[in-house]
């Protein structure tokens, strides 16, 4: 590493602060860009909703070195969170250029180029704009007619204020987390509000038979064995195995329990298939007040039903479904999830990061295989994003360093496929184009550390079996690979100079 080297960042979310605090305490001069104008991704006041809280408890949500506040609440709120991530910032110093989007960046002279108001040079490029960056809202047909006739449609992180939907007649598309969240707070407001729900998913109760926290059941080692991985070893070989029976119950267990405890049986919303199937789509936290609003007649859920088209019905703003149903419908905000895509970067590379079928091609969701100097984070959503975006970081810095001894790109190639391919089999291509790690936290935890040949105490892996990860039991590690990283490439076994 040359102390000089320069490295831009484009994403101020979580990934791109993490990665900024890692490399500047490794040695090298970065430069963040983010578009918004503050910090935060997802959580910055441009794009928050009201209702917006976080899916992780409070302690398994914060970085290993820099807890969240203990009077925090057990779920953090939208602003809470992004006042943790500027408090982290200013506490380790991270250059930011805030209200700064990048146009283009691409190679250049042996490194980068970062067009914003000008162009930038950098040695390297690592980008973290994220895979929440870009709502997804459906063309529907009719939206001229419809805006003419005063209505309104949105996608949920541009709807900021609750008293948009006062009086009015709402709809909410999706039943994500993000839907339901969004949907609470208009229905307390509006004159009336359904939600169109293309596909019923599970959801998980904060405190399940309003005891146990869920954090005791999903957020732990074990939790993660009860869905399949692509090589299980140990006790995830048991338990896929001759303790099949017995795993199925445990996690189908609590999707009965979810039945009984939120009465869907009764409001109609029991979603198909089984909890198990929850890594195939966008299920989530159940929302405080959801389904008590489905019960109270305040909230109206459309099930197996999509939108067809908007319209103006005797100059109302309305919404057709797809049984023929018309619905008053002032303002739509649409919780459709995200497109994943790098809009910054040239063809020329951008043809080398995807496959046929445009899945991300990122070796431990990280590193392009044939972009030299580029590398990603925060493109491996998962239970635990800030401590894989930790531990992505640390692994940046060591392959900047030319420290990791990697395997040859055709094997590292094949690595990637092999990836796609299991998460195709498991989330049934739900996998946001091969970014959406679910189950998978951990093992990418275990990966990128075992490439990095350190990892936290086995006793302390043993015990996260049974209860919940605890990102402070990683908080070594950042110290220990940039110490062996200062002291020489061959410090440590795993650690070496890699050939140019």
């Amino acid at each position: 590493m040359t102390a000089g080297d320069r490295v831009g960042i484009i994403g101020a979310g979580i990934a791109g602060l993490a990665t900024a605090k890692v490399l500047g305490q490794a040695g090298y001069e970065v430069v963040v860009f983010d578009k918004a104008p503050d910090i935060g991704g997802v959580w910055s006041r441009t794009r928050r909703y009201p209702g917006l809280v976080t899916q992780n408890p409070r302690d398994q949500y914060a970085f290993s070195d820099f807890p969240m506040p203990k009077d925090f609440p057990e779920w953090p709120s939208g602003e809470q969170v992004q006042a943790y991530l500027t408090a982290y910032a200013q506490a380790f110093r991270i250059p930011l250029r805030l209200g700064t989007e990048v146009t283009a960046a691409y190679p250049s002279g042996g490194g980068w180029t970062v067009e914003t108001d000008r162009p930038e040079s950098f040695d390297q490029l690592v980008v973290c704009n994220g895979v929440f960056s870009q709502p997804d809202v459906p063309a529907y047909p009719g939206r001229a007619e419809f805006e003419a006739a005063g209505g309104r449609l949105c996608a949920g992180p541009d709807f900021h204020d609750t008293e948009e939907a006062r009086g009015r007649h709402v709809l909410v598309v999706g039943y994500g987390k993000s839907a339901c969240d969004i949907t609470v707070p208009i229905s307390e407001v509006a004159a009336s509000t359904s939600v169109v729900a293309r596909t019923l998913v599970w959801k998980m109760p904060r405190w399940v038979g309003g005891l146990v926290n869920y954090k005791m059941l999903l957020l732990t080692r074990l939790g993660e064995a009860l869905f399949r991985s692509p090589h299980p070893r140990g006790l995830e070989k048991f338990l896929h195995g001759p303790a099949n029976r017995l795993r199925r119950r445990m996690i189908n267990g609590i999707g009965d329990v979810s039945v009984r405890q939120f009465g869907l049986d009764t409001l109609g919303l029991v979603p198909p298939g089984q909890m198990e199937d929850i890594v195939r789509g966008a299920s989530g936290l159940a929302t405080e007040g959801f389904f008590e609003g489905v019960a109270a007649g305040t909230i109206r859920v459309h099930r197996d039903r999509t939108v067809v088209r908007l319209l103006a019905r005797d100059s109302v703003p309305s919404a057709e479904l797809s049984d023929g149903t018309v619905l008053p419908a002032d303002l739509v905000v649409c919780a459709t999830g995200y497109t994943q895509d790098v809009p910054f970067l040239p063809e020329k590379v951008r043809a080398e990061l995807f496959d046929e079928r445009g899945n991300f091609l990122l070796y431990r969701q990280i590193r392009p295989v044939d972009v030299p100097g580029l590398y990603f984070n925060g493109y491996a959503s998962s239970f635990f994003c800030t401590l894989n975006t930790e531990m992505a970081a640390v692994w940046i810095a060591a392959d900047l360093a030319g420290a990791l001894r990697l395997p040859e790109p055709a094997a590292m190639r094949r690595a990637v496929i092999d990836q796609v391919s299991f998460l195709d089999h498991t989330t049934g291509d739900a996998h946001c184009r091969g970014t959406k790690i679910i189950p998978l936290s951990l093992h990418n935890v275990d990966q990128v550390l075992g490439d990095l040949n350190v990892n936290i105490p086995a006793r302390t892996r043993a015990a996260h079996w049974l209860i919940p990860v605890d990102p402070r039991a990683y908080r070594e590690i950042t110290p220990t690979v940039l110490r062996r990283l200062a002291r020489g490439y061959g410090a440590a076994p795993g650690l070496t100079r890699r050939s140019s």
